[in-house]
């Protein structure tokens, strides 16, 4: 039987495999497929099952998902919880990424790994300043003024803790009680060790044994009682980890320690101490907790520090502006810019949103955006983007882009998205984690078994001790933070670089590439063409009506040679002429109706498109200028071809440099093109390219990049046009040019923001560096439960008489979270 049912509550992909997994547990079912867009769950099954079953399943796996028969749902929008207060977004996410992409809207413990959420930085974080009453803060108002209760002069809003700052003061602060706590209890334990222990001259060790009791409930039941709530939810959910081990080690510890000071008789002497009283194990219980509970501190840090990229571009936004009004300069809030308003950018002024330059010319610092540390030199007409900083000179601009839709924004947007995207290479870690916290729980078991067999006297104290430290030392969670944590850090400092890396996926196919497309104009040029020539065959038409009609045509075209010639026109104060039934035909031209006439401007294969016929001398002119590297468009009247243009479109300094490295490197660098021959070939060889392809249509890339796959190669295609989309997308790893067109970005997995091959080798560095930081990071964590968890069992016993206490395996377990954030962290120091 197979029936198909609606889900509620999936938000992404991790819930999807999270409710399939769950659904096909069930006893009876053979088969379950989740489809996450249509929210719904096909269900294949051997006899009918209630759905009253499958509803008691997802609720005992943690009631985040319900299941209904199709149609009966309501879709109400879901209400979320109120957004913490304070100046964070209200946006938290796992950092190990349990459930994939899943953010939730209050902070606390991930359902699946147990970890502090961790808060996303972007620019909702940037509240617009608010003011307030001294006297009356209920008061807020947007601007500065007067009390409207009492009067007087209202004061700046001071804004609140982030979630993220209030997480760590609120460990701090339980960490410190726990030293409070834990330093009495461990020093208590350890005068033990004396030969005239004073302690004992003031009371009898089952006494001291109350107050390290009474001192350990301090620790227990408030400074890290939530791993306790962790482990038993990890239980009840069955999603064992770190803190599973970590509650049943300690808990284990503290519990026994109660039982044999209540019920000293039911032990034997073994437990004893010569007082009689059963040997207690407070202090490890705490210490072994208040060592978590450092690491965890630590680690919240350490995050914090992971983001640090999104916070740098997040202290880029300024949040005033400064609108020009009825001729008058007003300070307004960032938020209050609107379309087409026209600012005013002072000298050493951050610019508030993107737009254009209305009048000025300045210098722009463009660093912070780009990775390339020289101004820009910026006049009318020309782009500005938000977050950059102005020079010495003040200009007036018209904004284009505000709000989510600038650079700036969109960057951050996508630095978030890739920092909680899954690498595949994380895989393998999954895998582990799946079955390591089972094996370990085995692992202590035989510990204790083997140890109470064949173990020295006091041969129970040996297999307790021992079986907790195998409990404690592991850490499952330094496997899972591996990949994770390089990967935030990784697209973190590609973003300060002008890399914007769409998914941990393109981190990790980048390091693989060995064959690279490129496309010519906008990618290997400078993308700016120029009209350099226009020219007339025949004595029918002058040089001038050959203008007026191509500028005519190409007022209706985006593409790039038309502006360029659209600009010449203007230049020269050509009258347009009125067109009808425009069309522009994919890699070959343009075409329209014009004085009833049609028209026809494009390659050779648009003037076959036409009927036109180009003859053997218009062909050998337009040759002279191809050799040249030009670009050469034909136009065409009726059927007959009255014209031509010449463009020029200057090489790019930085291409002939980011080529040679990149094949210096081992990539295979082709040039594919919709240009003709020989302008192809007189690019290729001022770039020193062995292999390019000329008269390339997109469909024609698109079978290049299949043609390369099927030979094994890992292709990555860089392009910045409509006509690159197909390509791009089809190949292993899209590379758009940020100065290209958004369909192109949108194709592609890796965007470089200042549109130059050079973010290429930076992007090739980059995810070599980060792979290698993984595959460290993988290898410590592996290597670490390999060795920590035998050697916590005792097998150096019998060889060096070497054994690790409870409360050392704390402290590694801790340190070694720590320790793969901190070498990921690394990544911030490199150069790419």
């Amino acid at each position: 039987m197979k029936h198909t049912y609606h889900i509620h509550g999936m938000t992404c992909n991790g819930c999807r495999s999270h409710v399939e997994k769950t659904l096909s547990e069930v006893s009876g079912v053979s088969k379950a497929s989740v489809n996450l867009e249509k929210a719904e769950a096909t269900i294949e099954m051997d006899s009918h099952i209630p759905l009253e079953t499958f509803q008691k399943a997802l609720e005992e796996d943690g009631g985040n998902y319900s299941i209904h028969n199709q149609g009966e749902h309501q879709h109400t929008k879901e209400e979320k919880a109120p957004k913490p207060k304070g100046k964070g977004t209200g946006t938290f996410y796992c950092p190990m990424h349990c459930e994939g992409d899943k953010t939730y809207n209050q902070p606390g413990d991930c359902p699946v790994c147990g970890m502090d959420l961790v808060e996303e930085q972007n620019l909702s974080t940037l509240n617009s300043e608010q003011w307030t009453c001294p006297m009356h803060p209920e008061i807020i108002k947007d601007e500065a003024g007067a009390c409207p209760k009492c009067g007087m002069d209202l004061v700046p809003l001071e804004a609140d803790s982030s979630a993220e700052e209030k997480a760590y003061k609120k460990l701090l602060k339980k960490f410190k009680i726990a030293i409070a706590f834990t330093l009495p209890i461990f020093l208590i334990a350890m005068s033990e060790m004396l030969t005239n222990n004073p302690l004992y001259d003031i009371m009898e060790q089952k006494y001291w044994n109350w107050i390290q009791f009474a001192l350990s409930i301090p620790v227990v039941f408030y400074a890290t009682w939530m791993f306790f709530e962790r482990a038993y939810k990890s239980i009840k959910t069955w999603n064992l980890n770190m803190f599973t081990l970590i509650g049943m080690g300690a808990g284990v510890a503290w519990l026994f320690s109660v039982f044999g000071m209540f019920f000293p008789n039911v032990f034997p002497t073994q437990f004893k101490t010569e007082s009689g009283a059963v040997h207690v194990y407070f202090e490890a219980a705490t210490v072994i907790l208040t060592l978590v509970l450092l690491g965890q501190l630590l680690e919240a840090r350490a995050h914090s520090k992971t983001n640090s990229a999104v916070k740098e571009l997040l202290k880029l936004a300024p949040n005033k502006a400064v609108k020009i009004i009825d001729g008058e300069e007003i300070e307004v809030s960032i938020d209050k810019i609107a379309l087409n308003d026209i600012l005013k950018v002072k000298p050493g002024d951050k610019i508030p949103v993107d737009g254009v330059i209305t009048e000025g010319e300045t210098t722009i610092d463009e660093s912070m955006i780009t990775g390339e540390p020289i101004p820009v030199n910026k006049s009318q007409d020309d782009k500005v983007s938000s977050g950059t900083i102005n020079g010495n000179q003040s200009f007036l601009m018209k904004a284009e882009k505000v709000g989510s839709d600038t650079l700036l924004s969109q960057i951050i947007h996508m630095v978030n998205d890739a920092s909680r995207s899954r690498a595949p290479i994380q895989n393998l870690a999954d895998k582990v984690s799946g079955f390591f916290v089972p094996v370990v729980v085995l692992i202590s078991v035989i510990t204790c078994i083997v140890w109470a067999i064949w173990g020295p006297e006091p041969v129970y104290v040996y297999a307790f001790v021992n079986a907790i430290a195998v409990l404690i030392i592991a850490c499952p969670c330094a496997l899972g933070l591996a990949t994770p944590m390089s990967v935030m850090v990784g697209v973190g400092k590609g973003a300060q670089n002008g890399v914007l890396i769409k998914n941990a996926e393109a981190l990790e196919k980048m390091d693989k590439v060995d064959t690279l497309i490129v496309d010519k104009t906008g990618t290997i040029t400078e993308g700016k063409p120029t009209v350099e020539t226009i020219g007339a065959f025949g004595a029918d038409f002058n040089e001038k009506e050959v203008l007026q009609y191509m500028v005519s045509l190409n007022t209706n075209s985006e593409h790039p040679l038309a502006e360029a010639t659209v600009k010449y026109g203007k230049e020269h104060q050509v009258e347009i002429l009125k067109s009808d039934n425009f069309s522009a035909i994919t890699g070959k031209g343009v075409e329209a109706i014009i004085n009833d006439k049609k028209v026809a401007l494009g390659n050779p294969k648009m003037m076959e498109y036409a009927k036109a016929d180009i003859t053997s001398k218009m062909e050998a002119k337009a040759k002279s200028y191809q050799k040249e590297g030009k670009t050469v468009s034909y136009l065409s009247l009726g059927e007959t071809v009255i014209g031509y243009v010449v463009i020029g479109d200057k090489i790019k300094e930085t291409s002939a440099k980011a080529i040679k490295e990149l094949q210096s490197n081992g990539i295979e660098v082709i040039m594919l093109t919709g240009d003709n021959y020989d302008t192809a070939q007189a690019v290729a060889a001022e770039l020193n390219l062995a292999d390019f392809k000329a008269s390339m249509l997109p469909e024609n890339k698109l079978k290049e990049v299949e043609k390369l796959q099927e030979k094994g190669k890992v292709v990555a295609m860089a392009g910045d046009g409509i006509n690159d989309a197909p390509a791009l997308a089809k190949s292993d790893i899209g590379i758009a040019m940020g100065t290209g067109t958004s369909v192109a970005i949108e194709s592609a997995m890796i965007t470089l923001v200042k549109g130059d091959l050079h973010g290429i080798v930076k992007a090739k560095n980059l995810s070599h560096a980060v792979m290698r930081n993984i595959k460290k990071n993988l290898f410590f964590a592996l290597i670490y439960n390999t060795l920590g968890v035998p050697i916590a069992a005792g097998v150096l016993f019998p060889f060096f008489g070497i054994l690790l206490s409870p409360m050392i395996a704390a402290l590694a377990m801790s340190f070694s979270s720590v320790s793969v954030i901190a070498n990921a962290l690394r990544l911030r120091t490199i150069k790419i």
